[in-house]
């Protein structure tokens, strides 16, 4: 089916209720660290900015990911919406992870997302910090995968 065809909803115009649906989704589904599942929400021409690289298209985006996730080990997001409109949402987050000498950070950020009519990310423009932290600074401490639920948000930390 071609990509025109399917839908990822929930759909724009957002809510503050789907909006916070699909950020959800979309922690969760880099929370999973699979870059071909994450791929497929966006749009075949995608366009990023992420730090310091611009991945255009899909295929460029699955690259990214596949080296994003080989250096940042044992990694955990939370994502929080932060504002919204029709086809566009705003969202601040924070993740955790080590690299292979087992040293910590955690780095700070906030994406701007604009979708399709289908619901497909088309557009992600993330600005990013990042803070070396002790490994007894670490805040994220739910088993690899999907945050649980009754785990704290991001407002809960402050961040």
């Amino acid at each position: 089916m071609e990509q025109n065809m399917e839908q990822k909803p929930p759909l724009p115009p957002f809510t503050k209720e789907t909006a916070i649906q699909k950020i959800r989704m979309a922690e969760d589904a880099w929370n999973t660290r699979d870059p071909e599942k994450v791929s497929l929400v966006y749009t075949e021409d995608t366009v990023w900015r992420n730090r310091a690289e611009f991945p255009k298209g899909r295929e460029q985006v699955k690259e990214f990911l596949h080296r994003k996730w080989a250096r940042e080990l044992d990694y955990r997001l939370i994502k929080e919406l932060w504002a919204f409109t029709d086809n566009r949402i705003a969202v601040r987050f924070a993740y955790e992870c080590r690299d292979d000498s087992r040293n910590w950070s955690r780095s700070f950020g906030n994406e701007n997302w604009e979708f399709n009519e289908n619901g497909f990310m088309m557009r992600r423009f993330a600005s990013i910090n990042d803070l070396p932290i002790k490994e007894s600074d670490r805040k994220f401490f739910w088993p690899l995968g999907i945050r649980p639920d009754d785990h704290p948000g991001l407002s809960h930390f402050g961040f």
